[in-house]
């Protein structure tokens, strides 16, 4: 007998970590071919396929992917994902972001150029891993701090299993995780890439090398990215007018912040505003 398609989610409301916050969690048996996308995250999202198969489509690459696979959506990237036909998949997620995010999944055998992971070995784990921090779902400040603290195992085991050499590791991240941190406590002023990159203590031009190497987006990407994660956060939790939130994350001219927030979301500040 077929089994029956299922959905359990849970969105936080509050994230009230800067450090890391969980964003969503949760598990999912898919109907053959159920897709999300093609769209984009303003947050990291690790799904781990439990059982089945399904595809990943990312940067002009689609991945097939089984059980014991996991992958990694980048903010800001656009993606598609896709249960298969036959062997539609069940998987298990967790969305987060924060300033540790970056620094963390460097050490992790994540990247753009191959945003999958294969560890059937360790699947169970990964597994009970997004289950504790399920669990542990509540809006409450001790709920939020406990699935964060899940978070951060959960992470720090996919550390442990890194295949990279800890020299590897640390080779030029100091340089990008110094500019993400000025980014973060600066993103609200009209800071340029030139400011970052005298901060950091590299040029222009090594900071870009560098942000395409471990990010995969430049400095100036990168740092409208960050302006427009925080002015989601304003239209869905504050009453401000889009003038007022464009000016709080640092874009001086109105319509270029219009322009950018429907480049990327794919719908004006306004639009965004009502559907959430």
């Amino acid at each position: 007998m077929k089994k029956e398609t299922y959905k359990y989610s849970y969105k936080v409301q509050e994230k009230l970590l800067s450090s890391l916050s969980v964003y969503n969690v949760g598990y999912q048996k898919c109907e053959p071919n159920y897709q999300w996308g093609p769209g984009v995250r303003d947050h990291y999202l690790i799904h781990h396929v439990i059982c089945g198969r399904g595809y990943y489509a990312v940067r002009d690459r689609i991945y097939e992917l089984k059980a014991g696979d996991s992958f990694l959506v980048y903010p800001g990237t656009e993606v598609r994902y896709w249960a298969d036909q036959n062997q539609p998949w069940e998987y298990a997620w967790v969305g987060f972001a924060g300033n540790d995010a970056v620094s963390i999944l460097r050490n992790t055998d994540f990247s753009r150029e191959k945003p999958i992971l294969e560890q059937a070995a360790i699947s169970r784990k990964i597994e009970k891993r997004i289950m504790n921090i399920y669990k542990a779902k509540g809006n409450s400040f001790e709920n939020i701090v406990a699935m964060t603290g899940a978070l951060y195992t959960l992470l720090a085991m996919l550390m442990e299993e890194s295949q990279c050499t800890e020299t590897q590791k640390n080779q030029q991240i100091a340089y990008v995780e110094k500019a993400v941190q000025y980014v973060s406590e600066r993103y609200s002023y009209p800071i340029t890439v030139e400011e970052i990159a005298s901060y950091t203590g590299v040029s222009r031009s090594h900071l870009f090398r560098l942000f395409q190497a471990n990010l995969g987006t430049s400095p100036k990407e990168y740092l409208t990215s960050c302006r427009l994660r925080q002015a989601c956060q304003l239209l869905k939790e504050t009453d401000l007018s889009v003038t007022a939130i464009s000016h709080s994350v640092g874009f001086e001219n109105n319509l270029y912040f219009s322009k950018a927030f429907k480049k990327v979301f794919h719908v004006t500040p306004t639009q965004y505003r009502a559907k959430n």
